[in-house]
């Protein structure tokens, strides 16, 4: 079963500076795993079987957690037994109709 897991993750504790560091540090993990992922301006889209996906936010958020006091976490699943190359296919299909129209 194939799901697609589209997550945000940053610390709340670190008043107005940038987040992109700690955002960096979470994509890395998820780039590292090997497993397919988009990253968008919002969150990060990731592909593959739940328990391997599960796995790659878990060590996201222990990147994280020893220099934060607060987290933030959103998680997003969409989850399929029928499907593979979703994070493609599922905006290609929406391309394709955009550019039919």
């Amino acid at each position: 079963m194939s799901v697609i897991v589209d997550f945000s993750i940053f610390p709340m504790d670190k008043g107005t500076q940038s987040l992109s560091p700690y955002v960096a540090r979470a994509v890395k993990i998820v780039r590292d795993s090997g497993l397919p992922y988009q990253l968008g301006p919002m969150g990060t889209a990731v592909e593959g079987e739940w328990d391997e996906v599960m796995q790659v936010i878990d060590k996201c958020y222990k990147e994280l957690e020893p220099d934060s006091e607060r987290i933030y976490m959103n998680i997003k699943v969409d989850s399929r037994r029928d499907r593979t190359d979703g994070l493609k296919s599922k905006t290609t299909s929406v391309t394709d109709k955009l550019t039919a129209s």
